[in-house]
């Protein structure tokens, strides 16, 4: 399997649990219930991270994709 594929659907995982982790900050920073409390981390943290992944994602998505120019040079004595 290319180390890539394997890379970029660890990525996509981290990504989705990231998503999910956003929805439930969304939800609510932090809740009690009886005596135990529960408070999510930084929604801001979490988006930032978020951001940093999705553009891991492309970089990996798009790599090799862009056209490359090539010049020869001819070294010449004067």
């Amino acid at each position: 399997m290319d180390r890539n594929k394997v890379k970029l659907d660890t990525l996509r995982t981290r990504l989705a649990q990231y998503y999910e982790a956003e929805s439930k900050i969304l939800e609510g920073q932090s809740y009690s219930l009886g005596s135990r409390s529960l408070t999510r981390t930084n929604l801001g943290e979490v988006q930032n991270m978020i951001r940093e992944l999705e553009a891991k994602i492309n970089s990996l998505e798009t790599r090799g994709t862009t056209k490359r120019k090539v010049a020869r040079i001819i070294p010449m004595d004067l």
